[in-house]
């Protein structure tokens, strides 16, 4: 056969979804960050969308528009809510958009407070601006590690001709404070010699925070005990001569190797479990995440009543000035045509947030329903439990909570959690009930948190442990579980 490129025709069925279901399905997926980004880039695409203030709002969460309409005879259309005829009384609408708009007109109590008048006064709103923009002046950005690197660089006692070259040190050191290139791979770089590269990083490695810099743990530590002028300590003799053993915690042979006792090597180790491992650590920004709960769960009396962060979510409405502009005779059939599309469009979008907020509502009642005791005494007694049992007691598919509890946070009596945090496989005890291996992981860690750290416990007097409190459980899953939790095995534990 000869090679070479072929045109081909074929037929085939695919699935494809279509562009609402995507953005509502993107709608439910993010959370209340991402949402009001995706929400406010509607609002200006589409001009018939305005968002509704939270100040006309009461407590009971109504406007006075939702209480007049309450009042208001369920035959009469709503207030403000005017069509004009045509001036001769005669004259109908070219197409059947005025049909469709006045059963919109006529849809039930949940929708209407979308098509009401904007009356929030000027002054309130003013505030309510005001508001938010204090909220986002007080969000202060850190600065970076490296920012603060460079800084000190144009501080230090270094030459301007070297700046280039601490400018390629920084840029090769991580967030969390260690160099990740050689001097050779660096002087490559720069294009000069080796030996200056290393001047400049001597320079550097006295910068602040103590050990920045460093190529490695050992010459981390090394660098924080010489800035605290502790170089004839024994600690600094275990780091430099002896680190491989102290990181597998031989304690007997860095003794004899040092001709010290067993109990000196023990405290200079506690000493040097006070140094920063990671100098880099207080310029890292992975904590300060801004996370705003979706639902609050609160304690009344002897229920748990869930309520969704309805202040969190924007509150949408159909303009009433494309209403107007609508049923103006004068209005041309495209500018009928183009609005209708976008009420249309904004209309789904309405739909998908207030599904988004009850699908989540309902969600979360599911499970503080099965997680009570969790409610009640906090995450040892979580129970296991699954997304298929949510989708199931919801009547979702089990897609729909996996993409509902992504990103979201629930606000607890013990705390803020991640919705998907409450859903943990299980190990069964003695008695044929359920266990939570988030339950199970949390024993262990008290289990090995009062161990006496001369004896500690090995995997299998944990496995005994669990047995007698029920907990039927491996060895290997015993190591598994410890590994995850970052603990140590037991002879790398033993203090002497």
């Amino acid at each position: 056969m000869t090679q070479g490129l072929h045109l081909s025709q074929k037929m085939a069925l695919q699935q494809v979804l279509a562009p609402q279901l995507q953005q509502s399905l993107a709608l439910l997926q993010a959370p209340v960050l991402e949402l009001k980004a995706l929400v406010e880039q509607e609002l200006q695409q589409n001009p018939v969308l305005e968002e509704e203030y939270p100040l006309e709002r009461g407590q009971d969460g109504k406007s006075q528009r939702d209480r007049e309409i309450e009042k208001a005879d369920p035959a009469e259309p709503p207030p403000d809510v005017k069509f004009d005829p045509a001036a001769d009384g005669e004259t109908k609408v070219a197409d059947d958009f005025q049909a469709e708009f006045e059963r919109l007109a006529q849809m039930d109590q949940e929708w209407r407070e979308y098509f009401s008048e904007a009356n929030v006064p000027l002054r309130a709103r003013e505030e309510e601006e005001e508001r938010r923009k204090y909220m986002f002046d007080s969000l202060v950005a850190g600065t970076s590690l490296q920012e603060h690197l460079l800084e000190q660089v144009r501080l230090s006692e270094l030459p301007e001709d070297r700046y280039p070259i601490a400018e390629s040190i920084i840029g090769n050191i991580d967030d969390n404070g260690y160099l990740r290139a050689s001097v050779d791979e660096l002087a490559f770089a720069t294009n000069v010699p080796a030996d200056q590269v290393a001047e400049v990083l001597k320079v550097i490695q006295t910068f602040n925070p103590p050990g920045v810099g460093a190529r490695d743990l050992r010459e981390c530590l090394m660098l924080q005990l010489e800035r605290a002028d502790r170089q004839n300590t024994l600690e600094y003799r275990i780091i430099s001569e002896h680190m491989e053993l102290l990181g597998k915690r031989r304690f007997p042979e860095i003794a004899r190797a040092l001709g010290v006792t067993i109990d000196d090597v023990q405290n200079a180790w506690q000493r040097i479990t006070q140094l920063e491992p990671r100098p880099g650590r207080d310029f890292s920004h992975d904590d300060n995440m801004y996370v705003v709960p979706e639902v609050f769960v609160r304690k009344v009396g002897d229920e748990y009543v869930v309520t969704a962060n309805e202040d969190a979510i924007p509150h949408l409405r159909i303009s009433n000035t494309y209403k107007d502009l609508m049923t103006r005779p004068d209005s041309s059939a495209e500018v009928r045509n183009y609005i209708r599309e976008r009420i249309r469009a904004g209309k789904f979008l309405i739909k998908s947030l207030q599904q988004r907020q009850e699908t989540i509502l309902n969600i979360a009642r599911e499970i503080v329903k099965r997680q009570r005791e969790f409610m009640e005494h906090g995450r040892s007694h979580l129970k296991p439990m699954t997304m298929a049992q949510i989708a199931e007691a919801v009547g979702v598919h089990e897609t729909t909570v996996s993409r509902a509890v992504s990103g979201k946070y629930i606000d607890t009596p013990q705390g803020v959690f991640e919705m998907k945090s409450f859903f943990t496989s299980g190990l069964s005890t003695a008695n044929g009930e359920g266990v939570s291996n988030a339950t199970v992981k949390e024993l262990i860690n008290e289990m090995v948190a009062n161990e006496d750290k001369k004896q500690p416990l090995s995997d299998e007097e944990i496995v005994k442990r669990l047995g007698e409190k029920g907990i039927m459980i491996a060895r290997r899953t015993v190591a598994k579980y410890r590994s995850e939790l970052n603990i140590l095995p037991s002879h790398l534990r033993k203090q002497y």
